[in-house]
């Protein structure tokens, strides 16, 4: 019972500090009052949960939430912080692999998503770095999607355990 009690428990005292925060004109840091903050108090509130009450199934939505509030805040204040869509892939890769580390379970979905956030945020920089001509891969770019599905195909009707 005593479980129960952590998730609301972290969004009322999140919440309180926040509004509390707004009335009093306390800024802690720039444009603090706004969704992403929103964003980091619920995925808190998960993370909480998740270590506090040992609820593992509460790891993923708290990394996402979190992690997307945090990106979103980092995004527009740090000038090394990269504004690519696969930061986004990154944070979902990362809660994937802190849940099967906790679960004890497979952390192939993670390193999947790890790997693809990896390419897609240093694209130009792995291109640049094995030499590959941007007229190559430009030819190759229609034919990707199908490749991606058909791998997906394969994993999902084909491939039995």
């Amino acid at each position: 019972m005593k479980n129960q009690r952590i998730f609301p428990g972290i969004i009322l005292l999140g919440f309180g500090l926040y509004f509390l925060l707004q009335q009093y004109n306390l800024v802690l840091f720039k444009d603090f009052f706004n969704w992403p903050t929103v964003l980091c108090i619920i995925g808190a509130a998960f993370l909480g949960e998740a270590y506090g009450g040992k609820q593992t199934h509460a790891i993923l939505p708290g990394v996402i939430l979190f992690g997307t509030g945090l990106h979103f805040h980092l995004v527009g204040h740090l000038t090394f912080w990269p504004s690519h869509i696969g930061v986004l892939l990154l944070i979902v890769a990362i809660g994937f692999l802190m849940q099967a580390s906790k679960t004890k379970s497979s952390s192939i979905q993670g390193i999947l998503l790890l790997i693809i956030a990896i390419i897609t945020v240093y694209y130009d920089q792995l291109i640049s770095k094995f030499g590959l001509s941007e007229t190559a891969l430009a030819n190759s770019a229609p034919y990707w999607p199908f490749l991606v599905m058909g791998l997906g195909i394969y994993i999902l009707f084909i491939k039995k355990k």
